[in-house]
């Protein structure tokens, strides 16, 4: 079984130009108060847990901790039935992200990120939003045993583990992926890693328990915007030569075809750059998974505009000819900015790919319809339904028109 397309009608504004580098530019993080600090609250006072816990920052968060507790989209809760909800012209995900969560939260503050440290003072981790929506928790007894007893109605086509910064994650992560793998053996799990704390044995110890596809958030496509987002320049610890590090492990120990790098579209790079960290990936035999930068409430780059359309469509289809048709950078052609105003593909095959509209789909770990088509679909987790930046279902011929709008001349 998969997800239904449910007809909605949909329209707001196409924009045009580009994020420029000069722009966004992330506030400086504030200091958190000592009380505040590495989940102090809640470890002092939280109360225990009892079954499903959904965000509520009215309430104290309770204690949870994985591997007894971990977080997951509220597009999953709702496809796995711990949680009542609809969803704009889709009916599930097929994707079931689960988010390791502790007190102390991520200890990184990546400043386009909900989740980030400096939050501290303002939110407890697992009542902070995360790629635009509440993340519940839940007891992993209860998603192991529905997912076991088939209560998901085949509607999921892969698992993901999204790791964190945080001591515990690596060893905790081991024991998620273990457990799934002895009880839902017939669901893949895919690994969204955490870099700064893992070593080239972590990669190996997690394929061979059992994971498929091994992950990297690279995020950022140049050394300077991961600096300024999520390494020295907002006080984390993350650097952009470790993160590397950890994908040229991944491409030794999984294989082609079995590992990616996410890459978020519109932090002040140009095309030419995120284009040619995707080709740098291909290269290496993985994909990219991109995602549109939306300006996450909450975080230190929330006053900061979305990546415009005409922008991200375009780097969406030079990512897709670079993935999945064969077709290199070096064919294409860019502007002294380096914006991409050539392809290099003749105008009748770039018509027939922008009228599949698969290019537009939301990118990332594979399912079972097609090689090309991501099972991590992540319904509006980059853009809100009235203007759909990566398209969670096929798109349908009033959406193909819309994009057409929105890539402008080809």
């Amino acid at each position: 079984m998969s997800c239904r397309e449910i007809p909605r009608q949909a329209e707001a504004r196409t924009q045009a130009g580009v994020n420029e580098a000069a722009m966004m530019q992330p506030r400086a993080p504030e200091p958190v108060p000592i009380a505040a600090r590495n989940g102090a609250r809640v470890k002092s006072h939280g109360p225990m847990p009892a079954g499903l816990y959904r965000p509520n920052d009215n309430v104290l968060t309770p204690f949870m901790r994985s591997p007894d507790y971990v977080q997951m989209s509220t597009a999953a809760a709702i496809t796995l039935g711990v949680m009542q909800g609809a969803m704009h012209r889709t009916s599930c995900t097929r994707c079931l992200n689960l988010l390791l969560t502790y007190p102390e939260g991520c200890r990184a503050n990546c400043a386009y990120c909900g989740l980030a440290r400096h939050r501290e003072a303002e939110r407890d981790y697992a009542d902070r939003n995360f790629i635009r929506v509440d993340w519940p928790a839940v007891p992993y007894d209860e998603v192991l045993e529905i997912m076991a007893r088939g209560g998901d109605g085949g509607r999921f086509h892969r698992m993901c583990i999204s790791m964190i910064t945080h001591p515990r994650s690596d060893g905790d992560t081991r024991v998620v992926l273990e457990r799934w793998v002895a009880r839902v053996p017939h669901v893949p799990v895919s690994i969204l890693s955490n870099p700064t704390t893992m070593t080239r044995d972590d990669v190996r110890d997690l394929h061979d328990l059992g994971a498929e596809i091994f992950t990297v958030a690279l995020d950022a496509a140049t050394p300077e915007i991961f600096d300024r987002t999520r390494g020295h320049g907002v006080q984390s610890p993350h650097s952009w030569d470790k993160y590397w590090e950890i994908l040229h492990a991944a491409a030794a120990i999984f294989g082609p075809e079995r590992f990616g790098a996410h890459l978020i579209v519109g932090m002040g790079e140009s095309e030419r750059d995120v284009l040619t960290q995707v080709q740098a990936i291909r290269d290496l035999g993985g994909h990219s998974h991109m995602f549109a930068f939306f300006p996450e409430k909450g975080s230190l780059m929330d006053h900061l505009p979305a990546v415009p359309r005409q922008q991200w469509r375009r780097v969406q289809l030079g990512r897709y000819l670079i993935d999945y048709r064969g077709h290199g950078i070096e064919r294409m052609r860019f502007d002294e900015a380096g914006t991409l105003v050539d392809f290099g593909v003749p105008a009748e095959e770039l018509n027939r790919l922008v009228a599949a509209g698969t290019a537009f789909r939301t990118s990332g770990c594979p399912g079972k319809e097609a090689h090309d088509v991501s099972a991590c679909d992540r319904p509006y987790g980059d853009s809100p339904p009235r203007d759909i930046a990566s398209y969670p279902f096929a798109p349908q011929r009033r959406d193909i028109a819309r994009i057409r709008r929105q890539l402008g001349p080809l």
